[in-house]
């Protein structure tokens, strides 16, 4: 391997990559995929090959975003030694108003960025800190921000638009929608994997730790159910979905909880941790008799099942329902359920094909179809990057 671009996706405690290879002549493909997890406290980098086999498991002496990318750079270049970095792709979560397309990025648009932090709390100051890393450790190395809501510009001004008085409108706020990376993925493969429904009206459900959906016609973003921030739409994780705001209200005034106290409540607490009080994960709590654990699945049903709902009406109609993302992609067990509860749309689910996984698992008879389409954010990113850097588009 000649040339190599790195795809990262930085975490609070770990740095997710992948190494698109490119031989002379070629088109960009996987070589690795890895993280380094338990930054800061037990951290370890491990990576797999392509095809799933073990290319690294051992410790690393890691405490931040810097070191973090001094040890992975320790590995590549033990790994391909004589290859070249030809650039860096990175997850940015929020891009605000003004991004509304992957950026190739320098010290003024970082610190850009770096005010929309406040809107994602979560994942933006850590995505920024490895970006940071390489401006640091990898001066040469061009770098471009794949952003999450980027994707979703362009938008009806209504399905925008948060009825506030215009003055604070005017000052950023407004719906973004999140996920959209993952989102934008599904639309560029939707020709090749589900040409019947390709251009028609398509509910996407990014389905996992975090969790939204998305409304498309003709593959363009029409509506989401994440909004200015990512704590909005569906029950995630560890947040809550849509709140009626008067009970941040009430955090605030009766409860006198303060910023960061309800901050880390809403991101932290929320969610299938906060009405179970046992898990965030899913395969948890589906295996749990709890009452607390059916409950908080029961509402992750609930939730999805009302959205899709309402994105239908703003689409004027389904065509065609497609799961996703972690959750969506591997439990048979909340497809079926969302489809039942979404089954006076006119789905009908093939059992046997859902729990198979096949890419279709709608009956022949079902108005909409549903189907299983596996994401690929970071081969996004790896296009994106090849696109704006002018190298090879990957495959």
């Amino acid at each position: 391997m000649d040339d190599y671009a790195l795809v990262l996706n930085a975490g609070s405690s770990s740095l997710k990559f992948c190494v698109f290879g490119r031989p002379p002549g070629e088109s960009w493909h996987l070589e690795a995929r890895g993280q380094i997890e338990g930054i800061g406290t037990a951290p370890r980098l491990s990576a797999k090959g392509a095809n799933g086999e073990s290319l690294a498991k051992q410790d690393v002496a890691v405490r931040d975003a810097h070191e973090a990318l001094d040890a992975l750079a320790a590995w590549l270049r033990s790994k391909y030694d004589r290859s070249r970095l030809l650039g860096v792709g990175h997850r940015v979560v929020h891009g605000g108003a003004r991004f509304n397309g992957p950026t190739i990025l320098n010290t003024e648009i970082l610190h850009e960025l770096q005010q929309l932090v406040p809107l994602a709390p979560l994942h933006q100051p850590y995505n920024l800190a490895a970006i940071e890393a390489v401006f640091d450790r990898l001066p040469g190395v061009p770098q471009v921000a794949c952003f999450d809501t980027s994707f979703h510009r362009g938008q009806p001004e209504v399905a925008e638009l948060i009825p506030l008085p215009r003055e604070l409108r005017q000052q950023g706020l407004q719906r973004y929608g999140f996920h959209g990376i993952s989102y934008e993925y599904i639309a560029s493969v939707l020709p090749q994997g589900a040409p019947e429904i390709a251009d028609g009206r398509v509910i996407v459900a990014h389905l996992g730790s975090g969790s939204s959906l998305c409304a498309l016609k003709k593959r363009k973003s029409v509506d989401s159910t994440l909004g200015f921030t990512a704590l909005d739409g569906l029950c995630m994780g560890t947040r809550p979905g849509a709140l009626d705001p008067g009970v941040v209200l009430h955090l605030f005034q009766s409860l006198k909880l303060s910023a960061t106290e309800v901050e880390t409540l809403l991101y932290k607490k929320s969610g299938l941790l906060g009405i179970s009080g046992i898990s965030n994960d899913m395969r948890d709590l589906l295996g749990r008799s709890e009452p607390s654990a059916r409950l908080a699945v029961d509402y992750f049903v609930y939730r999805a099942a009302k959205e899709i709902g309402s994105l239908s009406a703003a689409l004027g109609g389904i065509d065609a329902l497609v799961f996703t993302a972690g959750i969506g992609e591997n439990s048979p067990e909340i497809r079926k359920r969302i489809c039942e509860s979404s089954a006076w749309l006119g789905i009908e689910l093939d059992e046997a094909a859902n729990a198979a996984c096949h890419p279709k698992i709608s009956t022949t008879g079902s108005k909409p179809s549903v189907w299983v389409i596996p994401t690929n954010e970071e081969l996004m990113i790896a296009r994106h990057t090849g696109s704006l850097l002018g190298l090879a588009k990957a495959a």
